[in-house]
């Protein structure tokens, strides 16, 4: 009797310590699972420059974008509020990690669709936020009584971004975005040679100030651009403020157009002499 009562103590021990060694492998496996950073940005847009922010399924925004005209005119146009360029945008995500907008934009009339797809997040095995995104611009304004012959074709601008960023501390974010961007038509009064094709870095930051503020930046730099073009890269300084489901961005801007082709090319400012756009965008999401 008593080497049965051993025998069932021993493999009541034996299994106690499979037990254990079960439940600790299942914690060592939660412990190794991958861990997401928060997001880089809170705004679809650091300023100008498009971030890797991408809306969560289900999610319905509206954004109300004013580039107003320049500060440099002064009280002539009331520093510039009365040749405001205002942009609406729809934008909602069908699935997770890819979102879909149309806009229109007072600038040149130009009718806009962009698509934003996340391809990875920043977490404790991926470095970075990885984010690929495009858009095609119709320009209305221009018709066959400027250019006679005008074709279909000729409206199209397009360009495609490739959004990498990464979450460097509690409160600072930065970014770079390679871009490519396409203009079918050029005027070459203003960009001296054609260069319907052109290659542009963008740069980015944000430097959060509070649990509600942040300083953002961003800065694109065109290798196709001619030396003698009157248009100029873009530099955008502005001030985000969160409240609730709204967040407002302020911003100082050489660049009058909210669309990429628009800022990325045709930057009609300069810093230097005081030719800058004051201007603000207006998120929510519902």
């Amino acid at each position: 009797m008593k080497k049965y009562i051993i025998m069932l103590f021993c493999l009541c021990i034996s299994l106690s310590i499979n037990a254990q060694d079960d439940l600790l492998n299942e914690l060592d496996k939660e412990v190794k699972q991958e861990t997401y950073e928060l997001p880089a940005f809170k705004a679809m847009k650091i300023g100008n420059l498009q971030s890797t922010k991408v809306a969560d399924k289900g999610d319905f925004y509206l954004i109300v974008s004013h580039r107003f005209g320049t500060l440099k005119n002064g009280l002539k146009t009331f520093f510039g509020f009365d040749d405001a360029n205002t942009k609406m945008q729809l934008l909602y995500s069908f699935f997770d990690g890819v979102q879909f907008s149309v806009s229109r934009e007072s600038l040149n009339r130009t009718y806009a669709s962009a698509l934003k797809v996340r391809l990875y997040k920043q977490s404790s095995k991926f470095p970075v936020n990885i984010v690929a995104y495009g858009t095609a611009n119709i320009n209305t304004l221009i018709d066959e009584t400027q250019y006679p012959n005008l074709k279909f074709g000729d409206r199209m601008s397009y360009a495609g971004q490739l959004l990498v960023s990464r979450r460097i501390s509690k409160n600072l974010s930065l970014q770079i975005a390679p871009s490519f961007v396409r203009q079918n038509l050029q005027d070459l009064r203003i960009t001296k040679d054609l260069h319907h094709n052109q290659f542009v870095m963008g740069f980015g930051g944000r430097m959060k100030l509070s649990k509600r503020m942040s300083v953002n930046a961003d800065y694109a730099y065109n290798f196709n651009r001619a030396k003698n073009s009157l248009y100029k890269n873009p530099f955008t300084l502005g001030l985000d403020i969160e409240t609730g489901g709204h967040v407002f961005q302020l911003l100082f801007s050489n660049a009058q157009s909210t669309n990429e082709p628009g800022f990325l090319s045709n930057a009609e400012g300069n810093w230097a002499k005081g030719n800058v756009f004051f201007g603000f965008n207006v998120v929510r999401v519902f």
